[in-house]
């Protein structure tokens, strides 16, 4: 028996395998029929798609056909991306969570070709990511194929509104429907505006009262007065418990609990306002830490339900926690702590959080003038893990912010 490299191996002293199992081994995935092909390409990674291709011709057929797509509709579950966001907004790198790799991706035409380069992701959902352009026009992308459409105008007067959130919500992949939520105007009269993709329109809007039981009230004469200001990475003069990065002015989630779907966002403040679209009210949950203590916060979704993650200067150090309200004692229960060990190189450096949420996981990008740190937070087990810096053509690439997909290639646009 010869080898591949051309050395003689000596008689196998094992058992022989019965002929039935021989036959097994010399199974080939060219024996199955298109089908069976497909159901078994469809559970392979999302990434491997780059590479059917040039694979064979068959697998790149399978790879451009409409069944590949449905087969691949129906695995439960994917592995998050994280698309992330750079200063620039004009390149598309996505971490892989499955992998623990950073991606490259094509920058969707459309967005680069129609908007000068001035859209950037706002919201995400299932496998699509929504952009929004300085003109308050709205995109919506499939970054794994670059798939991408404008959506329409939203109805005239809408962006006279001060906007406060931007939430996406996806019912299925394989041509299912999605919607984009808009909360706008003062925050003692917001309202909010729906864009369906199954009648691709946007549907009239919805002004919202608030909850007679809420005992929290907005303060009309400017919240920001009472905030600590310092000036950010970008020169610009900000408050600490505001979100910083761009991407991040309409950070918000959106939820169901109890068949009711609530869109969560933050205030001018960093309070959190809950939006119930179902019983058309808003209410605003107890503030974590005074207004004039210095800190960072995001608000993220992990498997349909909010959570806050929160960054501060605590005893001389550093400490980022993610926290669960309690809608029983109305109380604020903390759920996960970043070891000290690994929060205190953030003490007294100004640091911005920008989160999100991904069943289980938590995916944290810790931003500054002297840093730039991503982590990923398992929040049942409490396992904090910083990721290795992105490096793209030789240089350290450093992101603001991320957003999370399922990388889909069946998701439409």
């Amino acid at each position: 028996m010869e080898k591949a490299d051309g050395c003689i191996s000596r008689p196998s002293r094992k058992r022989k395998l019965p002929q039935e199992g021989n036959d097994m081994l010399n199974f080939s995935l060219d024996e199955l029929t298109d089908d069976l092909l497909e159901r078994v390409l469809s559970w392979l990674p999302t990434s491997t798609y780059f590479r059917l291709g040039s694979v064979c011709k068959r697998w790149k057929s399978v790879a451009a056909s409409e069944s590949f797509k449905l087969a691949c509709s129906r695995i439960p579950s994917r592995e998050p991306w994280f698309f992330m966001v750079d200063a620039n907004l004009n390149q598309s790198v996505v971490f892989d969570s499955a992998e623990r790799s950073w991606k490259k991706l094509n920058h969707p035409p459309l967005l680069s070709n129609n908007c000068n380069c001035d859209s950037i992701p706002v919201a995400a959902a299932g496998g699509l990511v929504c952009f929004r352009n300085m003109s308050g026009d709205y995109f919506v992308c499939n970054p794994v194929t670059g798939s991408c459409r404008e959506l329409p105008p939203v109805y005239p007067g809408s962006n006279d509104l001060p906007l406060h959130a931007i939430a996406m919500n996806a019912y299925s992949n394989y041509h299912g429907s999605y919607k984009l939520v808009l909360v706008s105007g003062d925050l003692s009269k917001l309202s909010f505006q729906v864009y369906n993709s199954s009648a691709d329109c946007w549907e009239e809007e919805i002004m919202l009262r608030r909850k007679t039981d809420d005992c929290t009230e907005f303060d009309l004469n400017g919240d920001e007065d009472d905030a600590v200001y310092f000036l950010s990475k970008a020169g610009n003069v900000v408050a600490t418990n505001m979100q910083r990065s761009p991407s991040k002015q309409y950070s918000s989630v959106i939820s169901s609990k109890d068949g009711e779907e609530i869109v969560y966002f933050l205030s001018s403040s960093g309070t959190v306002v809950a939006c119930n679209l179902t019983q058309k009210y808003f209410s605003e949950y107890p503030r974590l830490l005074p207004v004039f203590f210095e800190y960072s916060i995001d608000v993220v979704e992990c498997k349909g339900e909010m959570l806050v993650v929160m960054l501060s200067d605590f005893f001389e150090s550093a400490s980022l926690r993610v926290w669960r309200f309690d809608e029983k004692t109305k109380t604020w229960n903390q759920i996960a702590s970043m070891p000290p060990a690994m929060s205190h190189e953030f003490y007294g450096k100004k640091v911005d959080v920008n989160c999100v949420g991904a069943g289980d996981q938590i995916f944290i990008c810790l931003s500054s003038a002297e840093l730039c740190s991503y982590v990923l937070c398992d929040i049942v087990a409490n396992e904090w893990v910083e990721l290795p810096e992105c490096c793209m053509n030789g240089e350290a690439m450093d992101f603001m912010s991320a957003f999370s997909f399922e990388p889909r290639i069946e998701a439409s646009v």
